[in-house]
């Protein structure tokens, strides 16, 4: 036996690292847009911001970057259970891109970090073609990532996933919420189901109390797979909405906007309206997708508790000029949305009613 002791016997492999790095660039690549300065062995991603014409198909008068940092949550724990790796990494790039989107910003560029026990090149590849495939959505190039060996960290088979995002608006068109007043209308636009977030809770139903596994399909979902409607990768809103912007260069009808995570729409839509103001919701405007039914009838789940933690079939939210609420609402279904006019602002104390 050797004397010496390697960095592969403390479990950490360099030659998986660099078989990982160059299975994964075809991905990466194809993400590139005319603005990513190609850097494969640098230490760095490059991107282009300036005002060259030929090069662009928008410039920026006085543009102003919006960064976003979040990551899938215990939503991974699911994909490791049943070794499925390819779709949370969509969820990656839609919690950072549908938050900057708030704000009216369109996504430059996208980093990930990956926590892994062990590098398995197969296993990275499918995890970044997941990322790959969000960036794809949202318009938004791939530059740069990290993948972590950490043995002593994480145990076999599980990994941590997070995302970095930077994007732009124009300073004068930023969202912000402070043109919200009584009277404007609030639009939903549907979520594909759970989303990102209340994992622990749908963990601790699904497993812990009903003792199911990922492969059981259920009579609640059309005899759906378990696993397949909890890995259901979060919606990407990015192109209609950018979209729908871009159609309004001089009038801003779009008052504010809400991404729709933890805390539900009672803890989200507050922080886009003024201080003044109510959010009053028709929850019998949308139909509620049936994963959420599901949950709160196994749970069981008081129904204030499923709004205060899920999405309950709202993703994003958009609080529009009454005037111009039906033209928004067609554009974005004409754009792919399913749309809903959920609500509407009143005089309140900053607060969200919920309405049967």
């Amino acid at each position: 036996m050797s004397k010496y002791v390697s960095y592969a016997q403390s479990g950490v492999s360099i030659d998986a690292n660099d078989e990982m790095t160059e299975r994964i660039y075809a991905s990466v690549a194809g993400t590139f847009s005319p603005r990513v300065m190609e850097n494969r062995d640098g230490f760095a991603g490059l991107f282009r911001l300036d005002y060259d014409e030929r090069l662009f198909k928008k410039n920026y008068k006085n543009p102003v970057l919006v960064a976003c940092t979040d990551g899938v949550g215990s939503k991974v724990q699911l994909a490791s259970m049943i070794k499925k790796y390819d779709t949370v990494g969509i969820d990656c790039v839609a919690m950072n891109v549908n938050d900057m989107l708030v704000q009216g910003a369109e996504p430059l560029f996208f980093l990930d970090y990956l926590g892994v026990h062990n590098i398995e090149p197969a296993v990275i590849v499918e995890m970044v073609k997941g990322i790959a495939a969000g960036c794809k959505i949202a318009d938004c190039a791939l530059i740069g990532g990290e993948t972590a060996e950490m043995p002593d960290t994480y145990a076999k088979g599980d990994f941590d996933m997070a995302g970095f995002a930077v994007g732009v608006v124009e300073r004068k068109k930023i969202i912000s919420g402070k043109n919200v007043k009584v009277g404007d209308v609030i639009l939903g636009l549907a979520s594909s189901g759970l989303h990102s977030n209340g994992f622990s809770l749908v963990r601790n139903i699904c497993f812990k109390r009903l003792g199911l596994k990922m492969s059981d399909t259920i009579d609640e979902l059309d005899g759906a797979a378990l696993g397949d409607v909890l890995l259901e990768p979060t919606r990407i809103y990015v192109r209609p909405v950018v979209k729908l912007l871009s159609q309004y260069k001089v009038k801003q009808v779009v008052h504010a906007m809400a991404h729709i995570t933890g805390g539900g729409l009672p803890g989200n839509i507050p922080r886009v309206i003024p201080k003044d103001c109510d959010a009053v919701i028709n929850k019998s405007s949308w139909p509620v997708p049936k994963i959420f039914t599901f949950l709160q009838k196994k749970g069981p789940i008081k129904e204030e508790e499923m709004y205060r933690v899920f999405n309950m079939g709202i993703g994003f939210l958009l609080i529009v000029a009454e005037d111009f609420a039906d033209s928004i609402q067609k554009k974005l279904t004409r754009l792919g949305e399913k749309v809903y006019r959920i609500g509407r602002i009143t005089t309140g104390t900053n607060k969200v009613v919920i309405k049967n």
